[in-house]
């Protein structure tokens, strides 16, 4: 039995329809440790934003199961997509406040949390704004934000920079970094990014096409704290062609 904070075992996803169904997932097993960052890398519509459903228990697997080791009960989860998805009725600190909300916490308290949230993520100035007004960066930093604040047992990204322009991404990429080491969450991440991938990372599980296998299962040693500057060392950069050439060898 494993110590690690979720447990996936034997996975298996089909999607039943007139022709047979399409089967997505294959046998994937793995483990994910109380303060782990794994990313998921693999071909388009190989599955791995299925996995994140799956484990966020909007779907049912069609064989094998998932268990939560380090949670009493159902873990909360927070969840982070390519979109930001923030209600544009609300404005940048409502949207933030809505998890707390939904908690039924004290007006008071929930205040004081969402004024600390909006200072790690940058955006003290613009609680008052609409999602209208903000770039794509700044959206995100919402959706992050929203996804922080109720203290998840776990976070599941969901490709949440593909919809960014390059440098915002990788701007991104370091935002979340940092606030990630201060939470020590566990985390699971879809992208399609190498670079991303190792940045983040503890693990990087590559995905075969569909039905998605796991090709790789590739433990990252950078030693954290990380900073941007990693992306540019020899070690980094050797890794990443690696990685690179793994991906093009399975897809």
């Amino acid at each position: 039995m494993s110590n690690g904070f979720l447990e996936v075992r034997q996975l298996g996803m089909t999607f039943r329809g007139a022709e047979g169904g399409l089967e997505a997932l294959r046998e994937i097993s793995f483990d994910l440790g109380s303060e782990e960052f794994l990313c998921v890398l693999g071909p388009s519509g190989s599955g791995k934003s299925t996995l994140l459903r799956l484990i966020a228990g909007l779907l049912k697997p069609t064989s094998g199961w998932i268990r939560f080791g380090g949670a009493d009960g159902a873990p909360r989860v927070g969840l982070v997509f390519q979109h930001a998805n923030l209600m544009p009725w609300r404005t940048v600190r409502q949207n933030i406040a809505l998890p707390l909300e939904l908690l039924g916490m004290a007006e008071e308290e929930s205040a004081s949390r969402v004024a600390e949230m909006m200072r790690l993520v940058g955006l003290e100035e613009f609680g008052s704004n609409w999602p209208s007004e903000l770039s794509g960066g700044m959206a995100q930093r919402v959706a992050l934000a929203r996804a922080f604040i109720q203290e998840p047992d776990l976070l599941l990204l969901d490709e949440p920079f593909g919809a960014l322009d390059a440098l915002t991404r990788e701007r991104m990429g370091s935002e979340l970094l940092r606030i990630w080491q201060g939470q020590r969450v566990p985390v699971v991440m879809v992208t399609h990014s190498i670079s991303e991938a190792l940045l983040l990372s503890d693990r990087v599980l590559l995905f075969t096409p569909r039905p998605a296998e796991i090709s790789k299962d590739i433990e990252v040693t950078f030693p954290r704290p990380r900073k941007e500057e990693l992306r540019y060392s020899a070690d980094f950069q050797r890794l990443e062609r690696s990685l690179r050439g793994s991906l093009q060898y399975i897809s």
